[in-house]
């Protein structure tokens, strides 16, 4: 019978099939190095053409925009949040009726209640423009920020204007007692009860024409 033979390898077996498949990588790369570096022969094709990219152009921009982008894009923000540039008019440096600090104001907003007060401080920054209103709800001074852009905001009024221009751009003083005007409801109320009766009057007036034209016509027929 045949004598059973060991399946394990001794270790230099190993070591020389290790050193045989690194000189082989070797030859390899030196091979593939030697074949890049040979110019290309008649039997052997050339690379294939690289294909041309189509680059367009940047789109031009106007001289305006590019000094100052900041600037255009409040413009086009103010443009589309007020279309007809009243509540810009009305807290603009330049109007002479516009609101300042110390009128009495009422912001009307969509969900909410409206919010009347004093004005004690006015921000402008463009989109951001700002102002404060402080107002007493039973006995306690609350004060509110106002964006005058902002789609919540329904419409600004002023209510009542100050009799004296303020000396100050921030009339925080308003907040201590000394100096505090209280609450503003009964302004609002005999405010809101003369737009009512001014309503009421020209709509009497819209009537009364109206049933004047409907009698002339009859007389024609």
């Amino acid at each position: 019978m045949a004598t059973p033979t060991h399946t394990l390898r001794p270790l230099t077996c190993w070591k020389s099939i290790l050193r045989h498949t690194r000189h082989q990588k070797v030859v390899t790369r030196s091979l593939t190095t030697y074949h890049q570096n040979v110019p290309y022969s008649k039997f052997q094709l050339p690379p294939p053409a690289l294909k041309k990219i189509k680059v367009y152009p940047a789109p031009p921009f106007p001289a305006a925009n590019t000094k100052e982008p900041l600037k255009a894009l409040c413009a086009d923000q103010i443009a589309l949040l007020d279309p007809t540039g009243v509540r810009t008019s009305l807290f603009s440096k330049t109007n002479p009726e516009a609101a300042k600090v110390g009128d009495i104001l009422l912001v009307r907003l969509k969900g909410g209640d409206p919010f009347a007060g004093v004005c004690i401080n006015i921000r402008r920054r463009g989109v951001d423009t700002g102002i404060l209103l402080r107002n007493q709800l039973t006995r306690v001074g609350v004060e509110m920020w106002y964006k005058i852009y902002s789609p919540n905001v329904e419409g600004i009024e002023v209510v009542q204007r100050s009799a004296k221009r303020a000396r100050r751009a921030r009339l925080t003083y308003m907040r201590k007692p000394k100096h505090d005007v209280g609450s503003v409801q009964n302004l609002v109320l005999a405010y809101q009860r003369s737009r009512s009766g001014l309503r009421g009057s020209a709509q009497k007036e819209e009537g009364l024409k109206g049933g004047k034209k409907k009698s002339v016509r009859g007389k024609k027929h």
